[in-house]
């Protein structure tokens, strides 16, 4: 049994440090040292859960070129297991625009998938019944497996989803949203249409996450819950993966008994803990216990 699988979300971050967001309008800038590494959210938050204790599987495809290399390096200094299935269009990658506050602006290059799901489904739903829970990124392959990986949990096993910077009405990110348990999603794009859209996703747990303003968590028996910012332990330098960190960190404490609203809690001090690194490779201790 493994507590967490987590489907997706492979790739690699281009880090440039920069001296303000947004750039100012210039033919070249001299930056700090361009770093290449892991990153993208399923490794995020398989990096995280794993630095918080959880046993950790990952499924995804990566590219046969050096930015997969980068990714099987990383993956091997933990002890997270991988199925990996070859990327034929190469291995997802993230410019990362970062400030010297931590903000950051990333784009992405999502290296699409063509052809049929890369893995079979009595491969993946074998898989999830392992699982005591699964985290969905949400890859243009997943998208298909979604109803093999909901039809394979377990007795008490849940799924969850990350939209990300969904709008509410991309019909892209919906069918991972039904198929989940529990939804994790930025309010940078719903502004105050968050609760609407957060209340639609019933009976769904919902996170809306606003990074340093915090967070509301939508239960389905309760009225929304404010969740605080946590102070961060020590100056930011990247605020990239924090949101990755804040789900694992929730799913790390749910997975061991506590509520929604105490997990969530928690997650907020495991974000903040994680905007303190640089890189997503945490070192033992800095991610707080529960």
């Amino acid at each position: 049994m493994v507590d967490l699988l987590v489907i997706g979300g492979l790739g690699v971050d281009i880090r440039a440090r920069v001296a303000a967001l947004p750039l100012p309008a210039a033919d070249s800038l001299t930056v700090p040292p361009i770093e290449l590494r892991i990153g993208n959210t399923g490794a995020g938050v398989a990096l995280a859960a794993h630095a918080l204790g959880l046993r950790v599987v990952l499924v995804d495809v990566l590219g046969a070129d050096p930015a997969g290399d980068v990714v099987r390096a990383a993956l091997a200094r933990t002890s997270v297991r991988t199925v990996l299935a070859d990327a034929p269009a190469g291995t997802r990658r993230s410019v990362n625009l970062v400030d010297p506050a931590g903000r950051r602006m990333s784009l992405y290059d999502p290296r699409p998938w063509t052809g049929p799901t890369p893995f079979a489904e009595t491969e993946l739903t074998a898989l999830v019944r392992d699982a005591a829970h699964v985290h969905v990124s949400i890859m243009d392959w997943a998208r298909d497996a979604l109803p093999a990986l909901r039809a394979g949990l377990g007795a008490g096993a849940a799924l969850s989803t990350d939209l990300h910077d969904w709008d509410g009405e991309n019909d892209y990110h919906r069918p991972f949203a039904e198929a989940a348990d529990l939804v994790f999603v930025s309010d940078v794009r719903l502004g105050d249409r968050a609760g609407k859209v957060a209340a639609g996703l019933a009976p769904r747990t919902v996170l809306v996450t606003g990074g340093a303003a915090g967070a509301t968590l939508h239960g389905p028996d309760s009225p929304p819950a404010r969740v605080p910012a946590a102070a961060p332990p020590a100056p930011v330098v990247d605020t990239n993966g924090a949101g990755d960190a804040f789900a694992a960190g929730l799913i790390a404490a749910r997975l061991r008994g506590a509520s929604p609203l105490d997990a969530a809690r928690y997650a907020a001090r495991v974000a903040a803990a994680a905007c303190t690194h640089d890189g997503m490779e945490y070192p033992p201790g800095l991610l707080p216990g529960d």
